[in-house]
């Protein structure tokens, strides 16, 4: 059995902000340094990326290193 939602106009649980850590979209559009490497990655993963580029209409490699990139930014001190 499926717990059905229940919706209603009143108060919600606590409420938790989060820092937003995005970069603002001005700073997307400029190019970096880039490096070439190998990198062997799950066929899950790279389906995954591939149809979500498809959708997005965009480059599933350029997905990646944008997921990476602000993986390690997000991480850096």
């Amino acid at each position: 059995m499926v717990d059905e939602q229940k919706y209603t106009d009143g108060p919600i649980d606590e409420i938790r902000r989060v820092k937003d850590f995005l970069p603002d979209p001005s700073e997307l559009v400029l190019k970096e340094e880039t490096v070439k490497v190998t990198l062997v990655l799950t066929k899950t993963s790279v389906d995954f990326f591939k149809d979500q580029a498809r959708k997005h209409n965009t480059k599933y490699q350029r997905m990646i290193r944008n997921l990476l990139d602000e993986y390690a930014a997000h991480q850096s001190p």
